[in-house]
């Protein structure tokens, strides 16, 4: 059984993953965790999304 993301869908998903990755890229944790967090959204997007969004670092952002 395989689950296809398409279309609007699609795109809203590529944008909130974006937005992820552009939060995580900024946060001031340490680059191992950033790039673990990044390869989890990038192999599973929608997924890693969730689980970004609910165990992901918060308000983390560098301030450089």
């Amino acid at each position: 059984m395989s689950m296809e993301v398409g279309g609007f869908f699609g795109l809203i998903l590529l944008g909130l993953n974006i937005w992820a990755v552009v939060s995580i890229v900024g946060s001031s944790i340490s680059a191992g965790k950033k790039a673990l967090w990044i390869l989890l959204i990038v192999i599973l997007p929608l997924v890693g999304f969730a689980i970004w969004l609910i165990a992901g670092p918060r308000g983390e952002m560098g301030t450089t």
